[in-house]
């Protein structure tokens, strides 16, 4: 399997491909299905980055960054392709496609179910030898990352989560209104389905799922940032602030001057100190 156009990555199952670029050394990829605990079939990529200098059959001592997209994200989309690459400079990396995205079954239940997709990607990063792992999401993922953390505790070693709301139901700015829209209509989840090749679930939650703002409180004491740009268009500064005050003294709180929403708003620079902050708490 290898890199193609647009950070496409060609398909292989569960089969992986040696590819050496100049001045570096070879890299294996690996492409499979994982099924969660709820029987849905989801997309993974494993880059091992970093972890190609560890010996054979011995637990890496990088860590394992596994990236959480936004809605409407997949692993082959160019922006989440260029995260893995960022964090690829500090470990290993697992990217994966949430239920309803890309190539991966089910549908979406816009971060209620999808905690069991992560999980699903969690165990894959631990069984390929990695003693620790970091969960990173954005937007929805960054919801994610903050409830698996909760609900599975002790099998993540540092949490990041990016333009993450604090509270379900949010309607406070258009783009919100115009995601509301999209998931809860027929015509918007037809919109969704063939505009953004996303297929979502037309139930409602029932139960309605741990909020992040109450799950954040259970991620203690596992290492916790929370990412926010200043210029976020869908949730504005009270979410971050939110979710830092449940975190109390175990999260850190960055406030991203001029930063919009999410992954492509997280410039180079920005991923580069998320690597460092967690190899630096990870350990």
């Amino acid at each position: 399997m290898s890199s193609g156009p647009a950070g496409h990555v060609a398909r292989s199952t569960d089969r992986p491909h040696s590819e050496t670029a100049a001045g570096t050394a070879v890299r294996v990829l690996v492409r499979t299905f994982l099924r969660t605990s709820d029987g849905v079939a989801i997309d993974a990529v494993y880059e091992p980055g970093a972890a190609v200098y560890d010996a054979p059959g011995t637990p890496s001592a990088h860590p394992v960054f596994v990236v959480a997209h936004g809605f409407t994200g997949a692993v082959d989309r160019p922006h989440v392709r260029r995260i893995a690459q960022a964090f690829a400079r500090y470990g290993a990396v697992v990217t994966f496609s949430f239920r309803g995205h890309g190539l991966s079954g089910g549908r979406s239940t816009v971060g209620d179910r999808e905690v069991l997709d992560l999980a699903a990607a969690v165990e894959w990063a631990r069984e390929r030898g990695h003693a620790r792992v970091v969960t990173v999401g954005f937007s929805m993922g960054g919801s994610v990352v903050l409830r698996h953390a909760a609900l599975h505790p002790g099998r993540t070693d540092a949490v990041v989560s990016v333009s993450a709301p604090a509270r379900w139901y949010y309607r406070g700015t258009a783009p919100m209104r115009r995601l509301h829209w999209l998931v809860t209509r027929p015509e918007g989840r037809m919109v969704g389905r063939y505009g953004f090749r996303t297929r979502i679930h037309h139930r409602d939650w029932d139960p309605v799922p741990l909020s992040p703002v109450e799950a954040v409180p259970g991620i203690a004491p596992t290492p916790l940032l929370i990412v926010h740009g200043d210029s976020d268009g869908y949730f504005p500064l009270d979410h971050p602030r939110m979710l830092a005050a449940a975190a109390g003294d175990q999260g850190e709180l960055w406030v991203e001057p001029g930063m919009g929403h999410a992954e492509h708003a997280a410039g180079d620079g920005l991923l580069a100190r998320i690597g460092e902050w967690a190899v630096a708490r990870a350990g």
